[in-house]
């Protein structure tokens, strides 16, 4: 093999230098704690807490690092299609939580509701591009306090992938987890091959809200792994510097690891963000910007430094539309990451502040993901071959297309991207804008949800699914649950 390419940030000194100060705030300013249960567990395991802040020693840091391990291994519905998050894998996923979506028939965004979920669910599904799906958008059809829950539960009938997701309340984990045990087929089925990894996000600078904080108990408690996923946004709730949002990502990535490590040793757990750099003239948080994509390409540095698995929110856009903004924010984003060594990104067919989802840009952007793979795939050197030999057959036979080798290579070495983008020949002339390419994903699109749900779940687990699902939304006040073509009896 030849070397990966990797974009490196620091020199291993200030890789030390930015975790000795990141662990040197923790001990010093600490970290807010809005969860009497957090801090009375955190006093019991010999943290020093006061009025409501918890303050971690170095030896205290250390000792969560050494346990946490050095991968996250996630399972699809069905026991199967094992994820390895770690190491110098590099897995996609849908962004999580829109509260629009984009519809290109309207021609505007609206509110998502159940059937778009669904179907977000089947093309996540089905795109190869994606390791796993999302919770991907928060619908509108059902009562805010059970929405949690229901878009887990369409996740997890209409696609066999592992989730990414989260909670709003802690009821809603309750439920949550009741599901994933359901359809894993048990308690110690959902702890040996966990089928879910929660998004837990500190509120920066240094906090912890109860929700955030006890997800990170809960989940530890039930064997499931987490993502912590600081958002700091540099100069205005971190400092104006990226050197200094890093070290302050990093100190609240700490604190977060070490809470869950207090809870459960050895629990798995990932190093992650949102960060962003705060637009003085606009008044934004892009996150697409560049900044941003440098900040979090140095979180997954100091993730590998620490021997973390990394993830980022990365390959979208602060587009408000599916145009040139949208494309070059979300490839180049795709691109550092596979460079920078993420472990898992997510944040595909998103764009408009990490606000909306689009099933068209989802579609585009599985082919930037699979191209990103091409490039962390870097070059193969293989010692056997000669390529001498190659060359000078190919000059005496008079072609290359035509030679054993080709036909053997030719499909190991090159990415073939699907029907989306234009390898076309011919004499047309360029056309303006961008309907094009929005017009062949919206065909391919149609292609792939004609063709339904084929790993959609059935039987028993189905049944007790809907069970858990329908009592919540029946407290809430929703007599009568969504019609979902695919569910009905």
């Amino acid at each position: 093999m030849g070397q990966r390419p990797l974009i490196k940030w620091f020199e291993k000194r200030q890789r030390v230098a930015i975790v000795e100060e990141a662990i040197g705030i923790l001990e010093k300013t600490g970290v807010l704690i809005e969860s009497r249960q957090a801090l009375e567990m955190l006093a019991d395991r010999g943290v020093r807490t006061e009025k409501r802040r918890a303050y971690f020693s170095s030896g205290q840091v250390e000792e969560a690092l050494a346990a946490a391990p050095d991968r996250v291994t996630l399972y699809g519905r069905d026991g199967r299609g094992e994820v390895e998050i770690g190491k110098e894998n590099l897995h996609f996923n849908p962004g999580s939580s829109a509260i629009r979506i984009l519809d290109l028939e309207m021609g505007e965004s609206r509110v998502p509701v159940s059937g778009d979920l669904v179907e977000f669910a089947i093309l996540s599904d089905f795109l190869s591009g994606y390791s796993m799906q999302s919770t991907a958008l928060v619908p509108g059809d059902v009562p805010e306090n059970v929405a949690d829950s229901y878009r887990l539960y369409l996740a997890l009938i209409f696609s066999r992938k592992p989730v990414v997701t989260g909670t709003f309340t802690e009821e809603g984990l309750t439920r949550m987890l009741r599901m994933l045990e359901i359809a894993a087929g048990g308690g110690k089925q959902l702890r040996d091959r966990p089928m879910a990894i929660f998004d837990t996000c500190p509120t920066a600078p240094l906090t912890w809200s109860a929700l955030t904080v006890n997800t990170l108990l809960e989940c530890a408690g039930n064997g499931l792994p987490v993502q912590i996923v600081p958002m700091p946004l540099a100069g205005a709730t971190s400092p104006a510097t990226l050197y200094g949002t890093v070290v302050q990502h990093c100190a609240e990535n700490l604190s977060g690891i070490v809470i869950y490590q207090m809870a459960a040793p050895g629990s798995p757990v990932v190093y992650g963000g949102s960060p962003a750099y705060f637009d003085m003239r606009k008044g934004t948080t892009p996150v697409g910007a560049v900044e941003a994509t440098i900040i979090n390409s140095a979180g997954a540095e100091i993730a590998a430094e620490l021997g973390i698995p990394s993830h980022a929110y990365m390959a979208l856009s602060d587009s408000k539309s599916l145009d040139y903004q949208g494309g070059l924010e979300t490839a180049m984003g795709a691109a550092v990451a596979a460079l920078s060594g993420v472990n898992n990104v997510s944040g595909p067919g998103m764009h408009n502040f990490q606000t909306v989802q689009s099933m068209e840009k989802l579609i585009l952007d599985n082919e930037v993901c699979l191209m990103a793979e091409r490039i962390r795939r870097g070059i193969r050197v293989d010692s056997s071959e000669v390529v001498a030999d190659v060359i000078n057959e190919g000059v005496t036979g008079g072609s290359f297309l035509t030679l054993s080798h080709t036909l053997k290579k030719f499909r190991e070495e090159a990415l073939f991207p699907g029907t989306v983008i234009d390898r076309e020949a011919g004499d047309k002339r360029s056309a303006p804008g961008g309907e094009e390419i929005l017009k062949r994903a919206g065909e391919r699109k149609r292609e792939i949800l004609k063709a339904g749900a084929p790993n959609i779940l059935t039987g028993p687990r189905r049944e007790a699914l809907k069970e858990v699902v329908t009592e919540s939304a029946w407290r809430a006040g929703l007599k009568k649950m969504p019609e979902i073509e695919g569910l009905e009896e």
